[in-house]
């Protein structure tokens, strides 16, 4: 007798490689995490390097591709090691998001009952604050530093995982592969990590992609504000702060910031768009 076998996984993540806009969006993210981890290397000046005789180059001045600040700093070489500081913000915030969301979500679907209705509403509660305001709250109680501010984010963007996750869970474990595990003595522990987390955390990571986007604008928010980065070191966000001054005398140093963080987002956006359709069942061979 022939059975059918289900589709393989890999088919469905070499769907993210084949369409050319996660190709894009995957390459163009490698390439500035190579720039980023390399900026020593491949930048001319040190991002903090003042130069008193160039203060506020026009772009294609010698030695400045992209021109320099109000203090003689190299806008090109402050923007690629400000891409250390705006990725990592970006990855920490949705780490810290995804630790705080996954269990409690698998805790309040699985449990269900009185510890669903408890974490959800905590979850409620913090999803009726306007999330850069509390974000800039919490900044503010834990002192403003990019690891302060990041952790702030991931706070607030927790409750969002979490209701994911717990939907996740609520619908699995109606699935008829659950009730068979459970007919076969599968509980707790075996029953969570078996098959709960792996058929439920699909849609969370492709979230979690998209929540990249969001976490690399709040920081660059935050460092505006100043809740962020903070002086002289680089980011996104506080060269966009510094360039804010200078607006009509040299506009190219707050558009240079600008479109890295536009180009940044919509590539993380484009590439959880991409997952999301490769590793959607419904979707065909």
């Amino acid at each position: 007798m022939t059975t059918l076998s289900p589709p393989r996984r890999e088919n469905r993540l070499w769907l993210v490689v084949r369409d050319w806009r996660g190709l894009a969006s995957a390459g163009y993210l490698v390439v500035l995490a190579a720039l980023a981890l390399l900026a020593p290397v491949v930048t001319a000046h040190e991002p903090n390097a003042q130069n008193f005789d160039a203060i506020l180059a026009p772009a294609g001045t010698p030695g400045y591709l992209l021109g320099s600040d109000d203090l003689g700093r190299d806008v090109l070489s402050r923007l690629i090691h400000g891409a250390q500081a705006s990725l990592l913000a970006s990855f920490l915030a949705v780490g810290v998001a995804l630790l705080i969301g996954i269990p409690l979500g698998l805790v309040a679907g699985y449990l269900g009952g009185i510890v669903d209705s408890a974490v959800m509403r905590v979850v409620d509660t913090l999803l009726s604050f306007p999330a850069i305001i509390l974000a800039i709250a919490i900044t503010a109680a834990l002192q403003p530093s990019l690891v302060n501010s990041m952790i702030s984010v991931g706070i607030v963007f927790a409750p969002s995982v979490a209701r994911l996750m717990r939907a996740q869970v609520l619908a699995v474990k109606e699935e008829t592969y659950v009730e068979a595990a459970r007919s076969f003595g599968s509980r707790g522990r075996h029953l969570v990590l078996r098959h709960l987390v792996p058929n439920a955390i699909q849609p969370v990571l492709v979230q979690s992609s998209l929540l990249l986007a969001h976490a690399l604008i709040a920081e660059a928010s935050l460092s505006f504000l100043g809740l962020g980065v903070q002086p002289p070191d680089p980011s996104w966000g506080s060269m966009l702060a510094r360039a804010y001054t200078f607006l009509y005398q040299a506009p190219l140093q707050m558009l240079v910031p600008g479109i890295a963080i536009a180009a940044t987002a919509l590539a993380f956006n484009v590439l959880g768009d991409v997952a999301q359709q490769a590793l959607d069942p419904r979707r065909n061979r």
